[in-house]
């Protein structure tokens, strides 16, 4: 457990500071001398840090892991309970509860603080006390503000809040780095390796909400044979080893990788650890931290299903309260810094491998206008401070030297049938990829010869969209697509390219979508010369809301987007499953961008790598790797990229036609009617059939 040892000197430098916030805590309790209409909020926030604290002082003795499950439960309750969906209409954690009772400006305040408080979850039980002191530290100044005979100091209480996010970037942005790329942060991977995964409480022992997916999922593993689980971690390593080999960079110079996974796979992922061991990897598993500062959304490591998707949408752009342009450029130097001193173990890091889930109810979200949502101006700032952090990761941790994996698998919130998806899951995650390969590449053969491909939907979807491809010179040593099977997007299924962006136009369109765990209804996305022009949906009453949503959750606060990316996904068994188990709108992207057409806004999938030569099976040279967009980084980097890429596929029943349109003008179907008509393909179409 080297973690410990990387925070003593710091947890003891605290300890008398940790005394004196304890003291107050416990005077703050006794005495709430706040206004009266305040007095329940601060009561009950200031319980809750002095329970935090009664488990800290458990983690210091050393104890806080020998409760029995029936301990454990409890706890899991008094950290999470309040903000579940059954009980979140009266948790000040709702912001549009914390307004009703405060009024808008206190409101958000004390809702903000709410959140920010759950942070001190991970502080404790990581052994962080130090930072655990600095939260207490901010909620008890801010406790000052409301001890007024009038009206509370709110300007005071922000002021408070910007200072504590503006000078603790350093310690934030150094833990962001630093628990990527160096494996001495091991306290996730402590849990895997060492404890007893039969005993289901060691679930609890990262601080994360526990719930029926993870206590159900590790169950199931467990019933599995030691075979099964090491012919999935083998499945999921394997890809990570042949994403480096296929792309001809150097995996051995490599020495840590980045495991992100779904809380309940520990068995999985013990396999998985050895088996990156004996390719001299060792593991760096960071714990999501719910802070503002990180984004509560965002999947660093160690993570579990979600205990409220609302409360998470009604708190993701909490950064509102402190973002500005000063705090942006410190936070950035800061991460520049943190890097610069862990250079050298930047440079072995090879990437993340990624085990995602899939399989919850699908979330449609409600847009509250109490919430904290991003100015004009801090919207502007955040797409700056995405594309200046991820030119600094790149700095570092070089693109065109490292890869990454992503697999997924079912959680038992996808119903009764669980096992027989689970099973399904794995046969669609080990199919045989030469199959696929010899059959896609009769599809490249095909596009290799357009000029442009034109893509039709059916029925309610009105897609009709041009897609221009890269112009080759030698078709007998050159390709525009990538003959993709199972590497680093598991499972096989797709062939890809990077579009010109100059004559792809017309309209995408998908009646239903899930997009980042979020629904979208009839979206619809224009583009003119590969750049979107209009988007709308119909999830929200307005079109203004409708926009918005777009613009906040796919164009990631950007006014455009290229299409980065044009696919066709070959996968007609992923999508056989997802009809027959009517779970289509639960696939993940990862299998949802096998079943049928796909197209990407944002980065090409060949960001920050464009300039290494990458070949198909077939020794032909990948062309398409850059567009219009990408090649600006020869002349200005900050307008090369966009530090986004989603997919958005039309379901092969959504889809009438894709045809090639040639140079010589002539023209040739793909698919007619959702089928697949080009010789050699047929196989494609027998889980079709089958339907």
């Amino acid at each position: 457990m080297k973690y410990q040892s990387l925070f003593k000197e710091a947890n003891e430098n605290a300890m008398e500071r940790y005394e004196l916030v304890i003291e107050r805590l416990e005077g703050i309790l006794a005495d709430n001398t706040v206004p009266e209409e305040y007095q329940e909020y601060f009561a009950e926030t200031t319980q809750f840090l002095l329970y935090l604290n009664s488990l800290s002082v458990l983690q210091q003795q050393g104890t806080l892991f020998d409760a029995d499950m029936a301990e454990w439960q409890a706890r899991n309750e008094k950290l999470y309970g309040s903000v579940k969906q059954e009980t979140y209409d009266t948790c000040y954690g709702n912001p549009t509860y914390a307004v009703e009772q405060f009024g808008t400006e206190v409101g958000q305040l004390l809702s903000f603080l709410y959140a920010e408080l759950q942070a001190g979850i991970g502080y404790v039980y990581e052994g962080r006390l130090f930072a655990f002191v600095m939260l207490c530290e901010l909620y008890i100044q801010v406790y000052n503000c409301f001890e007024t005979e009038g009206q509370p100091d709110v300007k005071e209480a922000k002021e408070i809040i910007y200072w504590f996010f503006h000078d603790y970037s350093e310690i934030f942005a150094t833990w962001q780095a630093e628990e990527m790329i160096n494996p001495d942060y091991d306290f996730c991977v402590d849990i895997v390796m060492n404890s007893d995964l039969n005993d289901l409480s060691y679930l609890y022992h990262y601080g994360l909400p526990v719930g029926e997916n993870e206590l159900k999922i590790a169950a199931y593993l467990n019933t599995m044979s030691q075979e099964e689980i090491q012919a999935m971690a083998d499945t999921y390593t394997e890809g990570y080893r042949i994403g480096f080999e296929m792309t001809g960079k150097d995996l051995s110079k490599k020495k840590t990788v980045q495991i992100r996974y779904n809380i309940g796979f520990e068995r999985m992922i013990r396999a998985a650890i050895q088996n990156f061991e004996k390719l001299d990897l060792k593991p760096t598993i960071a714990k999501d931290i719910l802070s503002s500062f990180f984004g509560r959304a965002i999947k660093r490591g160690a993570y579990s299903t979600s205990v409220n998707k609302q409360y998470d949408f009604d708190h993701r752009e909490d950064r509102a309260y402190y973002f500005n342009k000063m705090f942006v450029e410190r936070r950035l130097e800061v991460l520049r810094t943190a890097f610069e001193q862990n250079k050298k173990l930047a440079s072995l890091h090879g990437g993340p491998a990624v085990l995602e889930v899939f399989g919850e109810e699908p979330f449609a979200p409600v847009n509250k206008e109490e919430a904290l949502h991003y100015s004009d101006k801090q919207q502007q700032l955040n797409v700056y401070n995405a594309s200046v952090s991820g030119q600094i990761t790149n700095e570092y941790i070089k693109g065109e030297e490292r890869s990454f994996t992503i697999i997924a698998y079912p959680v038992p919130a996808i119903g009764d049938k669980f096992e027989e998806i689970f099973a399904e899951t794995v046969k669609i995650n080990t199919l045989d990829y030469t199959t696929y390969q010899r059959i896609q590449q009769k599809l490249i053969d095909v596009l290799d010869q357009a000029e442009y491909v034109h893509i039709k939907g059916k029925g309610d979807n009105q897609t009709d969209l041009r897609v221009s491809i890269y112009p080759l010179t030698d078709l007998e040593k050159q390709t525009a697509f990538e003959n993709c099977v199972a590497d680093v997007n598991i499972p096989v299924g797709e062939v890809f390219t990077s579009p010109v962006l100059k004559g792809t136009t017309g309209t995408l369109h998908v009646t239903e979508v899930f997009l980042n765990e979020l629904k979208y209804e009839n979206l619809k996305i224009v583009f003119e010369d590969g750049m979107i022009t209009a988007y709308d949906c119909s999830n929200f009453a307005t079109e203004a809301e409708n926009q918005k949503y777009i613009k906040d959750n796919v164009l990631m606060h950007h006014d455009t987007l290229p299409m980065g990316e044009f696919a066709i996904g070959t996968n007609t068994t992923a999508y056989r499953m997802g009809m027959d188990y009517q779970i289509m709108d639960e696939l993940p992207i990862l299998i949802a961008e096998k079943c049928g057409p796909h197209f990407a806004v944002g980065d090409t999938c060949y960001s920050h790598a464009e300039d290494r030569s990458v070949y198909n099976p077939d020794g032909k040279e990948i062309m398409a790797r850059d567009n219009e967009v990408s090649l600006l980084r020869k002349e200005d980097m900050s307008k090369a990229y966009y530090n986004c890429h989603t997919d958005i596929t039309i379901p092969y029943h959504e889809l009438d036609t894709i045809t090639v349109f040639t140079r010589d003008g002539g023209q040739i179907p793909v698919i007619v009617d959702g089928r697949f008509v080009v010789e050699g393909t047929e196989e494609l179409n027998v889980p079709l059939d089958e339907m």
